[in-house]
């Protein structure tokens, strides 16, 4: 009976073993992210609301593994759910990047909802990323897709990727091929490497046309990047033109402190369409971005942060100049990762 039960309690320790050395996960984490805004006009709160508000920054929760299912094959998996707990909206869970895919020594294969590579070309380049500061208030095609095939290529020399994004015609709105390609250089995170390069093309996803260009270097205590965008909307060609920010971070002493420029000439960003802008009839855009801030990490899974960020700008309709009206946004947060 000893035996018997020796030889099982074995069996088990061996069966967990190899299933620990086949499979990673699955893991489960998330994060909270609130903060208190005071904004002059709402135009780029998620709420979209003016005076002073809590903002849930993307809370999310969400599992993630991988398993080897053949020698140098692994199945990859991703659920993630966004969890608002500020909104009244009775949508409590909205859908993030959530996939089933292949890794190999050829590359990655992601099926689902995900990022474009398009949006993932940006790198570590938005520093305010995920707050009313996003540079997606200014530029447009910061997409978050589903029913997509996702490629990406392993890297090359340790050093360049080749990645791209196609969505299925069939739950699209428009019947164009809608696809995204990129190619990057160096390592986003400025570890590996101390810098940062990304080309990115994106057709029709979002209803636009547009590529853009993204470079990011670390010397010393210091990160300096910047990304040039040019936007074409499919269904108003009349909203086009360049858009572009430039910026730089610095550890003191653990702080990080951080300022940010942009400017947008296409007017494809939420704050334009916010602004009511995005017609027929405008023209000449002209909108440009200020923010500055700062973040401390009080423990590994505790940041604290705050930021002021402006917006203003003017364009034209029926050849009329018209001002924008001016956002000034002041938010302070506490974000939790585990």
């Amino acid at each position: 009976m000893k035996k018997t039960l020796i030889s099982a309690s074995v069996a088990s320790i061996i069966a967990l073993t190899s299933f620990g050395a086949l499979a990673d996960g699955p893991n489960f984490y998330g994060r909270l992210d609130l903060t208190v805004t005071n904004s002059d006009t709402g135009l780029t709160t998620r709420e979209g609301k003016e005076g002073t508000v809590l903002e849930n920054n993307f809370s999310h929760l969400g599992v993630k593994g991988s398993e080897k299912i053949s020698d140098g094959i692994d199945i990859i998996y991703q659920m993630e759910f966004q969890v608002e707990n500020t909104s009244t909206n009775s949508d409590v869970f909205k859908a993030r990047n959530t996939y089933l895919g292949l890794k190999s020594a050829a590359g990655t294969i992601l099926v689902g909802r995900n990022d474009t590579v398009f949006k993932q070309a940006e790198g570590g380049i938005d520093l305010f990323g995920n707050s009313n500061a996003d540079i997606d208030r200014l530029v447009g095609a910061q997409t978050r897709s589903a029913d997509g095939i996702w490629y990406y290529s392993p890297k090359i020399a340790d050093l360049l990727t080749i990645n791209a994004t196609y969505l299925m015609e069939d739950n699209q709105a428009s019947d164009d091929s809608q696809y995204a390609v990129s190619a990057t250089i160096g390592d986003k995170k400025l570890k590996a490497q101390n810098y940062y390069v990304a080309g990115a093309y994106n057709k029709a996803i979002a209803d636009m046309d547009a590529y853009r260009g993204v470079a990011q270097v670390k010397l010393g205590g210091f990160k300096i990047g910047g990304l040039f965008q040019n936007s074409e909307s499919i269904s108003k060609p009349n909203l086009e033109g360049n858009s572009y920010f430039v910026n730089v971070a610095y550890n003191l002493n653990g702080v990080n402190l951080k300022a940010e420029y942009g400017k947008d000439e296409a007017g494809l960003g939420v704050y334009a369409k916010r602004s009511g802008i995005q017609t027929a009839d405008t023209t000449d855009v002209n909108i440009t971005s200020i923010v500055v801030g700062a973040d401390y990490k009080v423990a590994k899974s505790t940041m604290v942060y705050g930021h002021y960020a402006m917006y203003d700008g003017d364009y034209k309709a029926a050849g009329i100049k018209t001002d924008l009206e001016d956002d000034n946004v002041f938010t302070v947060g506490v974000r939790y990762n585990f």
